[in-house]
């Protein structure tokens, strides 16, 4: 029995425990003000500017007899609520919250979150524009406003409008809020502001050829507003934003395993400059684009040992087709391009060492080594290359 009243007793603290909030009551932004209204006149305070991040505040109204004073604050009293779902859950329940002292003289009061609203009830005493009204007569009232309340949609501004309840004398009122923020919304990523980062997605120019389209755009926002408050993104200069949205689209990419559809973006606009005959485009753009981000594969480098064929750099063509066969020396296909890059560069007999190693094989499962070499050598004479060093290597072959 004890044992089972230990369970259920772990059971529901744990309940109680995971499902407070994750912020803190902002005593240091609470506003505590006192004021002494005319009888029958009305009056406006504006609170303390309410923080990012604000998502439910408390109130507490205590009209005082003219010697009476609070015995302890509203700040003092939510000390002991660790945040707000004590008083909706009723834990602590708003009778809880009101002062335990209080006068015989009582008002009227609304919030207001728009300064037109709150002045038109100081002309004219209309409330229709009110986000929160009390209509009773009362002479102590408390409150938690939560998220779903007008009254937090125009943060930082709240008023508050009194009207006196009293024939002749004057009351004294005290008005306490106390600002509940979120720790998350604190950051001040709403979801308007989110909408910002959309923008950013929409500009980079990769996205379209990505699988995973939308995980990447959630991962890229989370990974926006894990680094960033929205105060700090929005202050950024031009350059810095640049860069940042850079570096971490990338990370987004990566985290989302779709570094593949990436990579070919890439190569596909290399590959666009190369059809358009910007041969040196295309040269810069895999290199600054792919290899200097260490992330070239035997592809890249073969790519690359193409162009400079076609452009007579042989040297740099050997070179990149030796980097591609080191990466990947089972693909034949970069083998055979290497003992290309080495005929245009004069290196006859290692290039028949290669053709003789590998003449035998297929290249893929339609091609044969030999096949394919003949095709490469009426390529290059094509492109108005120098071929007649190949007559030594087709002596081989035939």
């Amino acid at each position: 029995m004890n044992k089972l009243l230990y369970l259920v007793s772990a059971v529901l603290f744990s309940t109680s425990f995971f499902a407070q909030k994750d912020g803190f009551w902002d005593k240091e932004r609470a506003t505590t003000k006192e004021i002494t209204l005319s009888a029958g006149k009305r009056t406006l305070i504006k609170t303390e500017d309410l923080p990012v991040g604000t998502t439910e505040f408390v109130y507490r109204i205590t009209v005082l007899d003219e010697n009476q004073k609070l015995t302890s604050s509203l700040v003092s009293v939510l000390k002991a609520i660790p945040d707000p779902t004590g008083i909706s859950q009723g834990t602590a329940g708003a009778i809880h919250l009101t002062s335990a002292i209080s006068g015989d003289d009582k008002c009227t009061f609304a919030l207001f979150q728009e300064a037109n609203a709150a002045n038109l009830f100081l002309k004219e005493g209309k409330t229709d524009r009110a986000c929160w009204e009390q209509k009773e007569k009362v002479n102590k009232d408390a409150k938690l406003i939560s998220s779903s309340s007008l009254c937090l949609t125009n943060l930082p501004n709240l008023w508050f409008g009194f009207e006196s309840q009293n024939w002749v004398m004057n009351q004294k009122i005290v008005l306490e809020v106390v600002p509940w923020v979120d720790y998350k919304a604190s950051r001040g990523w709403t979801k308007q502001n989110k909408k910002e980062l959309e923008a950013e997605i929409a500009r980079l120019d990769f996205v379209s050829s990505l699988s995973k389209k939308e995980i990447f755009s959630g991962e890229f926002i989370d990974l926006i507003i894990g680094k960033y408050k929205y105060k700090e993104f929005k202050d950024l200069l031009p350059s810095e934003k640049a860069n940042s949205i850079q570096n971490l689209a990338i990370q987004a990419v990566q985290n989302t395993k779709q570094m593949n559809d990436f990579l070919e973006f890439k190569r596909k606009t290399a590959w666009d400059f190369y059809k358009k005959n910007q041969h040196q485009k295309a040269i810069d753009y895999i290199l600054k684009e792919i290899v200097d981000n260490k992330w070239a594969q035997a592809k890249d480098y073969s790519a690359l040992g193409d162009i400079y064929i076609e452009t007579k750099q042989f040297v740099k063509a050997k070179e990149s087709y030796f980097k591609a066969t080191q990466l990947d020396n089972n693909q034949l296909w970069y083998q055979l391009k290497y003992a290309n890059a080495l005929v245009f560069n004069e290196d006859i007999s290692e290039a028949k060492e290669i053709h003789k190693k590998y003449k035998s094989n297929n290249i893929d499962v339609k091609t044969s080594w030999i096949q394919q070499a003949k095709f490469d050598i009426e390529f290059y004479k094509s492109k108005g290359l120098n071929v007649d060093d190949f007559k030594k290597i087709l002596r081989i072959l035939d």
